[in-house]
């Protein structure tokens, strides 16, 4: 099987650059009155058309023979909806008058929403590491995400923001759980046209989210959020989110390595584990914060960005490193050789 492969250096995610360009374009032309509630329903429906296509893609079959590694995909999403949430809100304890309260929001829900497929993927299999482990961990953390995101939120955010209501999860239901469940269903008539056109299709997913992203920040602009941000606390959230990536780093690495997992399955899960899906947060992100979604992503916007270009580094690391089997495979070179030589001296 071919492997994924990313550029030796990645500065800056091409699709950050659409993203920050459709914010510019927010800023420039926002969307106001009639234009604003066409371009709202566009993006809802973009947003059900997206998660029809996560169900779609995922192959039920593959999910239920990754359950044989359940102990991984456990560790995984214990770190994804578990730790991330702690550490998320020990941060905003630490550092309240660092941002504003819609930052703040943002910075807790980027620790809420599920971790990558695709760049855990290609990261692990960058680094040599447990490829299989990888798609099935971030499928299920996806999967796990749609049900466990919008309730954690209304756990930790309710009292930070209004959004939060018995009406935000019916809509997160209705927009993100039903057209899963709807694509997942057709799967064995429409798996195959999904295939062929996977190329065209990315595209649509890509369109989607960043109609998403129009619609969120035009809204920010028009309610005029965005006085409330300045350089210096632009600077803090991403002081603040680079502690948060390096104590996930840390602890997915080497707490995986206490719980007596190999390096192959380290590396999945230090990938899988530390990561923060885009795709995923930013549809709920625009069920669940409405007008406030535009300041209220870019904590995740920012995260994304920087995940990418320090597991670029760190897996292309990983893979300089010496294989177990080939240090194994050279100790019983020497240990034969040292035999044979041995009787001569004697």
């Amino acid at each position: 099987m071919r492997r994924p492969h990313l550029p030796a250096w990645l500065p800056l995610d091409p699709y950050i650059l659409a993203l920050l360009a459709t914010v510019g374009l927010a800023a420039l032309y926002p969307a106001r009155g009639t234009a604003a509630t066409a371009a709202g329903a566009a993006a809802t429906a973009a947003v059900a058309l997206l998660f029809f296509l996560y169900g779609a893609r995922l192959s039920t079959r593959e999910a239920l023979d990754g359950l044989r590694h359940w102990r991984l995909h456990l560790t995984v999403l214990t770190c994804t909806f578990l730790l991330f949430p702690v550490l998320g809100l020990a941060l905003c304890a630490l550092a309240p008058g660092l941002l504003p309260p819609a930052l703040q929001s943002g910075l807790l829900f980027l620790c809420l929403v599920p971790s990558t497929v695709q760049s855990s993927i290609a990261f692990t299999s960058i680094a040599r590491g447990n490829v299989p482990a990888a798609i099935c961990a971030g499928s299920f953390s996806s999967l796990a995400g749609i049900v466990l995101t919008p309730l954690l939120a209304a756990v930790l955010l309710g009292g930070r923001t209004g959004g939060f209501s018995l009406d935000s999860l019916l809509k997160i239901t209705l927009q993100l759980l039903l057209p899963f469940l709807l694509g997942q269903a057709l799967r064995r008539w429409v798996g195959g046209f999904l295939t062929r056109h996977k190329k065209t299709l990315g595209y649509v997913d890509r369109g989607s989210i960043l109609l998403v992203v129009y619609t969120a920040f035009s809204a920010g602009v028009v309610a005029g959020i965005w006085q409330q941000v300045s350089p210096l606390r632009l600077g803090a959230l991403m002081l603040l989110e680079a502690v948060l990536l390096t104590v996930m780093l840390l602890v997915t690495w080497y707490g995986a390595a206490r719980l007596g997992f190999g390096r192959e399955d380290r590396i999945a899960i230090q990938f899988a584990g530390s990561k923060k899906s885009l795709a995923a947060g930013l549809p709920m992100a625009s069920v669940l914060f409405g007008a406030q979604a535009g300041l209220a992503v870019l904590p995740l916007m920012l995260f994304h960005q920087m995940q990418l270009m320090v597991c670029a580094v760190l897996a292309r690391r990983r893979a300089e490193d010496p294989l177990p089997e080939l240090a194994a495979d050279r100790v019983a070179e020497v240990s034969r050789s040292s035999q044979q030589v041995a009787p001569q001296g004697r």
